[in-house]
């Protein structure tokens, strides 16, 4: 996927009806790079999520501090493009800043938070949590 958060957010931006929101958000999961099926381990699996959800996690020590990379993927549309959202946040920036980054407040800022249901919610949290760990691993200099 191309998108930055930035041209995400902006995107939502454009969009009042929550009709709209949740098709661009399946577009968003269309958009993400393909997991490959191999990656579709219980280790990578997401706990804590109604849908199966999938997060592999690459960390590149090659500069001063760790970049993470993330691939993701979903069995449900619009978990997908959640996943999308998230890893359009997190993928791609240096385990500190990741640690130090709230999703949730994105989804607030988005509107998101009031329209999913308890269970997508839940499942948001457990995927960040998960990427914060990630991060907070390669930090210290683990994973």
């Amino acid at each position: 996927m191309s998108l930055s958060i930035d041209d995400i957010v902006e995107n939502f931006s454009f969009l009042d009806d929550w009709d709209d929101r949740y098709r661009y958000l399946i577009e968003l999961g269309r958009m993400l790079a393909p997991m490959p099926e191999a990656a579709h381990t219980d280790e990578n699996k997401v706990r804590g999520c109604a849908s199966q959800v999938w997060l592999e996690t690459h960390v590149d020590r090659s500069g001063p501090e760790p970049v993470l990379n993330f691939l993701g993927d979903s069995d449900a549309h619009i978990v997908r493009g959640l996943v999308a959202l998230v890893l359009a946040l997190y993928s791609g920036r240096p385990a500190r800043e990741i640690v130090a980054t709230d999703a949730m407040d994105l989804f607030r800022k988005l509107g998101l938070s009031e329209h999913l249901t308890p269970q997508r919610s839940n499942g948001v949290r457990s995927m960040v949590e998960r990427i914060r760990r990630d991060a907070a691993a390669a930090a210290a200099g683990q994973g």
